[in-house]
């Protein structure tokens, strides 16, 4: 079943095209990363699932559309912004009776055992809280909510490398559990690579990629040619090349591993390497069509 689908989904901001007829699917219990450029539309793909922007096209999230139907969207609903923002005179005992008040679904106890893993104080203040602790109280406060969409938009922004990994460890140990879905956005996308079980890449407000963390591991290929190996890796027709320390890097999409291996080292490439790939060959093609 379907957790998230958009079909033909645009929005336009003046003369500006944030989502170009953009076509998604996101099945239910998948952790889908979805990786772009600033000003590709991700921001504004997820306001719309989020009901927080209207637009044109289809969109159902759980089943409903997020725009008529927010109210009862945001019940099985958790999202969390890339700037956490709280009262400042709020304590954090404060926040937790709050939350504990306002939503039937927040599970307290679990939120308390998120904050025992960080330096803050339930007596303390907000505006006594550094940066990361704001984020930190703020995570921990969304992920005790018994959510069946989770929604990250750069969940992690401004937290140390340490919180990072142990943001993404409670995620897959204390709150993914194969029936939840979770749509994560983030430029540190080599932290969330072993987290995800899919990925799209989005630009110019359309997906470019849709793929499964095993089609991904499957399809593509990276190889690091000998010199005297360059000009017949080149005639295999790799997607896209790169210079490295004076050596050649290859990227190869459903090509022959062992006719690869006689070339040069072969590895999986990381998200990032085929993100940049995709990427810059789109920017080529624009390129020479405006030419």
């Amino acid at each position: 079943m379907a957790c998230i689908e958009a079909n033909g989904l645009r929005k336009a901001f003046g003369t500006t095209i944030a989502l170009d007829g953009l076509d998604l699917r996101v099945e239910e219990g998948r952790i889908l990363g979805l990786i772009g450029p600033n000003g590709a539309g991700k921001t504004t793909a997820l306001n719309a699932i989020l009901g927080l922007t209207p637009y044109q096209g289809e969109l159902k999230v759980l089943g409903r559309d997020p725009w008529t139907a927010r109210d009862q969207l945001m019940r099985d609903v958790s999202f969390i912004a890339d700037v956490a923002v709280m009262p400042r005179w709020m304590r954090v005992s404060q926040a937790l009776d709050y939350v504990a008040g306002v939503h039937p679904r927040f599970d307290r106890a679990k939120a308390e055992g998120f904050l025992a893993r960080t330096a803050i104080r339930r007596a303390s203040k907000v505006r006594e809280l550094s940066k990361g602790m704001v984020a930190q109280l703020h995570l921990a406060l969304v992920m005790a909510i018994d959510a069946r969409l989770l929604v990250l938009d750069e969940p992690t922004l401004g937290l140390d490398i340490l919180y990072r990994k142990q943001f993404y460890d409670s995620l897959l140990n204390d709150y993914f559990d194969r029936s939840r879905t979770i749509v994560v956005t983030t430029h540190q996308v080599e932290e969330i690579q072993d987290v995800l079980t899919d990925v799209m890449f989005i630009n110019r407000g359309r997906i470019v990629l849709d793929c499964s963390m095993e089609e991904f591991e499957s399809r593509y290929l990276q190889v690091m040619v000998n010199p005297e190996h360059v000009a017949a890796a080149r005639v295999l027709n790799p997607i896209h090349e790169r210079q490295v320390f004076g050596r050649s890097i290859l990227l190869f999409d459903q090509a022959d591993r062992h006719q690869l291996a006689a070339l040069g080292d072969v590895r999986t490439p990381s998200i990032a390497d085929l993100f940049v790939a995709v990427i810059s060959n789109q920017a080529g093609e624009a390129q020479g069509a405006a030419q």
